[in-house]
């Protein structure tokens, strides 16, 4: 019979497709070292070439890593480049294990948002709007530079701040810009932009915890006021 090549095989068969559509845990160890090297032989594809690694090493990853870049080169379809790749990928995945996760920042009051949001906006001259993306325990997932604007206000894409959460898959998101006037007045745009903001996160079901205004020394919080 003769040998299919990945690229005929069905798209969602395929390695680098199957992970960006589902996820790199339902792919099989072959097909992720498969898309690490690429290509196969004449004989065989990546996956079939790195099944047949792997039983010679009886499937367990840690007897791969051990193996010698001239051991993995006696299989057809790896040379030296794909084989430092392997173990390359194999060392990685020894030190990720020796290392304790991030710790996230607790941003679940004005204050903490401010203590973490004053370094980047305190020296601005102009203003910034940013999106904090926080997990169900009020952790941070990741924060989101939304727009740069001018001195007195900033445009904000309403839009694009949903759809930073939804792909980060946040439940609870809070909101902050500087004033570098140093005025701590919200300004009418301000309201409006945080009613908005507010109506959209509930139609998304996505806890809308807090608007903080940040000046250098102190800082504005709808949610401390009861005005979100």
């Amino acid at each position: 019979m003769e040998k299919l090549n990945i690229n005929q095989w069905a798209e969602e068969d395929r390695p680098r497709e199957k992970m960006a559509s589902l996820g790199a845990d339902a792919l099989s160890n072959a097909e992720l070292l498969a898309i690490l090297i690429g290509s196969g032989s004449t004989k065989e594809s990546a996956v079939e070439l790195m099944k047949r690694l792997l039983a010679d090493c009886n499937n367990n990853l840690n007897t791969l890593g051990k193996m010698a870049i001239r051991e993995l080169c006696q299989y057809n379809g790896i040379g030296e480049a794909k084989a430092i790749s392997i173990l390359a990928a194999c060392e990685l995945g020894k030190r990720r294990q020796m290392e304790s996760p991030e710790e996230r920042p607790d941003l679940g009051t004005a204050t903490r948002i401010y203590n973490h949001m004053h370094p980047v906006l305190q020296d601005l001259d102009v203003e910034e709007f940013w999106v904090l993306l926080l997990n169900q325990h009020y952790r941070l997932i990741k924060k989101v530079r939304i727009s740069h604007g001018g001195i007195t206000e900033t445009s904000v894409d309403i839009r694009i701040i949903i759809r930073e959460a939804v792909v980060a898959n946040c439940t609870i998101l809070a909101v902050c810009h500087n004033h570098p006037s140093g005025n701590l007045t919200p300004s009418k745009a301000d309201d409006e932009l945080t009613k908005t903001i507010k109506h959209a996160c509930d139609l998304m079901r996505i806890h809308f915890l807090d608007h903080v205004i940040i000046t250098d020394g102190q800082y504005y919080s709808y949610h401390e006021l009861g005005k979100c």
